[in-house]
């Protein structure tokens, strides 16, 4: 599939640059960096439901927990 997305100049030249150092095409960074990104988003999904059923912290008791012990 062709699609089109805007990029800051700077970050674009980069990656031209990468690109030719590691002979591949641009397009076939931007994929794997897209797939890296979604596999990483699958794992942390799949870690968060693994936790559902784990008690938990308020972020409040946490804080007063750490201001008791002198860590705040």
């Amino acid at each position: 599939m062709r699609t089109t997305f805007k990029i800051n100049d700077t970050l674009y030249t980069m990656l031209k640059h990468q690109a030719f150092d590691s002979g591949v095409t641009v397009s076939q960074i931007v994929e794997e960096a897209v797939k890296y990104q979604i596999l990483e988003d699958l794992e942390d999904i799949d870690d968060a439901n693994r936790r559902v059923g784990e008690s938990s912290l308020s972020f409040e008791k946490v804080a007063k927990q750490l201001e008791e012990d002198g860590l705040l």
